[in-house]
């Protein structure tokens, strides 16, 4: 799943075959992560940098009474907190949703990288300012937007978001989501997503069934989400580049 780094990658800037080269070097320690397992947990030290080749993962923070709140969804190409091996222990979790495949980087052989490619550095940058960007998406998405809106708005995301590392056919991507995950992610309870989920299947917005979720009218979807994608930041240099080549 190389790939889908280098797709994330260059939505920012266009790497050369060096570049490619340099970062293949970087995905050689592999882990894998069993479903609903933790990578690394709040207050544990960060001494690597995780990088998701297959499957997903999910940012959590919990409560001291357990309960639970997801604030960040990883897929394939993905970097975990790019720079937080800088912590001397890390403020929230990271676990998988699905068997997560992640490679391990060495803090040394990353900054190493960057001074040799610096095209590579500009993807980097680019890719942590748009991952704060969905970071205030969320928290936008959970204190104003009403319960339909709130899911609507996450299906898209998470579309647009498979569709832009090669992950999602014409109206459809993998979902791996349960009901009480999308419950964590939105502040919801489990009875009023499954009751907005009911909603949104009678209007023909979404179709979600073993574990694909198949969006009919993309467009229809982000007029009822009031989705803007500017947040994502997929008109950057590199997206004209491939538009031009």
């Amino acid at each position: 799943m190389e790939s889908a780094l280098f797709r994330r990658l260059e939505l920012f800037t266009q790497l050369s075959s060096e570049d490619h080269a340099a970062l293949s070097r970087l995905t050689t320690k592999i882990r894998v992560i069993e479903p609903r397992h933790d990578l690394i947990r709040e207050g544990e030290p960060p001494t690597h940098v995780n990088l998701v080749l297959r499957g997903w993962g999910a940012r959590y923070k919990m409560l001291p009474d357990g309960k639970r709140s997801l604030v960040g969804f990883f897929i394939p190409g993905d970097f975990c907190d790019l720079n937080a091996y800088v912590l001397k222990q890390m403020d929230h979790s990271i676990s998988a949703i699905t068997p997560l495949r992640v490679a391990t980087i060495e803090p040394t052989d990353l900054l190493q990288l960057m001074v040799d490619n610096p095209r590579v550095t500009q993807a980097l940058l680019w890719h942590e300012l748009v991952s704060a960007a969905v970071q205030r998406e969320w928290t936008h998405n959970v204190g104003a937007r009403p319960a339909f809106q709130r899911l609507a708005h996450l299906f898209v995301e998470v579309f647009i978001r498979m569709r832009s590392v090669g992950l999602a056919e014409a109206d459809s991507c993998d979902f791996p989501l349960t009901q009480y995950d999308l419950a964590e992610a939105t502040g919801l309870t489990p009875v009023h997503v499954n009751r907005t989920l009911q909603v949104l299947r009678a209007e023909g917005l979404v179709e979600i069934g073993q574990r694909r979720l198949r969006i009919p009218d993309l467009a229809r979807l982000e007029k009822a989400a009031m989705f803007n994608p500017n947040y994502l930041h997929l008109d950057c240099e590199g997206a004209h580049l491939h538009a031009n080549a």
